[in-house]
C-alpha cells in the first residue's frame, strides 16, 4: 500500500460508482471535473501501474497525461502542459472513438485545443481558468 492510499480512497469514497468500470477510473473523471487534476492523475495510477507495460495501458498512460498538464496549467507552466498534451494524444491514437465507456474524440479535441492555443500564444497566454476548465463526461454517459 502506498502512503497515497489512505487519501485516494478517502476521496473515493464520496463519489458514486458505477458498475463495470473501477472506482478508480470513475474517480479519475470526478476529479478532473473538480479541478482535482493532481488527484485526478494520482488516483488513476491506482489503475495504470499494474498494467502499465501492456499496450492497453496507454489509454490510462494518456489520461494521466491530460489531467498532469492541466497540473501545469494550474501552476502557469505552460511549456511542460503542451508536451503533456502532445503525449497524451500519441498515447491515445491506437484506440477508437468510444473507448471504455467515453467519447475519446472529445478527450481528444480537449488536449488538441489546449495544446495548439498555447502554441499559438508561444506560450505567453495560459488558455485554462478556472470559470472555463473542461467538464469531462462520466464513462457511460450519454453525451
Amino acid at each position: 500500500m502506498s502512503h497515497k492510499s489512505p487519501k485516494i480512497d478517502a476521496l473515493l469514497s464520496s463519489f458514486e460508482e458505477k458498475p463495470g468500470f473501477h472506482r478508480h477510473y470513475i474517480g479519475f473523471f470526478h476529479c478532473f471535473n473538480a479541478q482535482l487534476y493532481y488527484e485526478a492523475h494520482d488516483v488513476l495510477e491506482a489503475v495504470w501501474l499494474p498494467i502499465r507495460r501492456e499496450p492497453a495501458a496507454n489509454f490510462y498512460k494518456g489520461l494521466i497525461q491530460m489531467a498532469g498538464a492541466f497540473v501545469h496549467l494550474q501552476k502557469q507552466r505552460l511549456g511542460p502542459a503542451e508536451r503533456l498534451f502532445a503525449l497524451a494524444l500519441v498515447n491515445f491514437e491506437a484506440y477508437p472513438t468510444c473507448h471504455f465507456g467515453v467519447d475519446l474524440d472529445d478527450i481528444r479535441k480537449i488536449c488538441r485545443n489546449y495544446r495548439q492555443s498555447i502554441l499559438d500564444s508561444h506560450e505567453t497566454v495560459n488558455p485554462w481558468t478556472k470559470q472555463t476548465a473542461p467538464q469531462l463526461a462520466l464513462p457511460g454517459s450519454s453525451s
